[in-house]
């Protein structure tokens, strides 16, 4: 912990990428307070806090002072008062519809002090669309960590046309603290670096699944033994939740109105039969057995 002026983070979201977001967070050092309004998320994201760190000791990745220290820098809570009110940065990483987002951003500069950086995690709404629910601007931006959080390196940290430097330095530092490599973009632009690009691998994956040429398990099989790909693009829409596909692709929609931002039809399928993908045991592929 050496970024000057941040000590304490708030991560609001406990699910999929907010409990890990928070761990990581503490593991780095920060005393971190993770909100969640359900509490059956809490519990779970609590109780995976207690297994990981003991694997990680046992594998010797961690000392166990280093596990204990983690785990007493961390705390749940349904209240978010409580855990954003002393917040020298919060990381907001809840569901990526823009309407929540913007109520919860204008909650967080109402509780949170003055010189508190308030962060989205989205993977692809820009900061300068929820800016305007705060008073503070400047002071809002978007770092963006994958999933799963723990284990993925990279952070995107985007300066948008209303972020001060400051705020997207300090940010840049935060995600170097913490042990991961951060990449600045200079300006917003949808997608950010890393979806851009996976989105057109997406969305051609998916025409070619749709027009009836190969499978999905075929279309996987080639990404990953022709162009390396550690998973394929089923797999991975899988792995991040296909529910976040839908969003995504309803967002662009419902923002340009082009109906090539449409989800494919078996997106909207699987996301009417809740069948999402790992977090739901099935996807794509069947994590049942699992």
């Amino acid at each position: 912990m050496t970024i000057p002026g941040v000590s304490k983070i708030c991560v609001v979201g406990a699910g999929n990428m907010g409990h890990q977001i928070a761990l990581s967070c503490a593991i780095g050092g920060y005393q971190v307070k993770c909100i969640d309004v359900n509490e059956e998320i809490l519990k779970k994201a609590e109780a995976f806090a207690d297994n990981y760190l003991p694997k990680r000791v046992a594998k010797g990745k961690m000392t166990e002072e280093a596990a204990k220290q983690a785990r007493a820098n961390i705390s749940f809570t349904t209240d978010l008062k409580e855990a954003a009110q002393d917040a020298d940065v919060v990381i907001e990483a809840i569901l990526e519809k823009i309407d929540l987002k913007l109520k919860v951003f204008a909650q967080l500069d109402e509780i949170c002090p003055p010189h508190t950086i308030l962060a989205s995690n989205s993977s692809f709404i820009v900061s300068s669309r929820i800016a305007p629910a705060t008073k503070r601007p400047e002071k809002v931006c978007n770092m963006h960590f994958f999933n799963p959080a723990l284990v993925m390196k990279l952070v995107e940290v985007v300066n948008g046309p209303h972020t001060s430097d400051e705020t997207a330095q300090t940010i840049y530092d935060l995600a170097k603290d913490i042990g991961k490599v951060p990449v600045m973009l200079k300006k917003e632009i949808d997608g950010f670096l890393v979806n851009r690009i996976v989105s057109a691998i997406n969305h051609e994956a998916m025409y070619i699944y749709d027009m009836g040429v190969a499978s999905y398990e075929d279309i996987d099989k080639a990404v990953v033994y022709a162009l390396g790909h550690p998973m394929g693009p089923f797999r991975l829409m899988d792995l991040t939740g296909i529910d976040l596909a839908y969003y995504i692709g309803m967002e662009h929609y419902q923002k340009n109105g082009d109906p090539s931002h449409k989800p494919s039809p078996i997106i909207v399928e699987k996301f009417v039969k809740g069948e999402w993908g790992e977090k739901t045991g099935k996807g794509f592929y069947d994590y049942t057995k699992k």
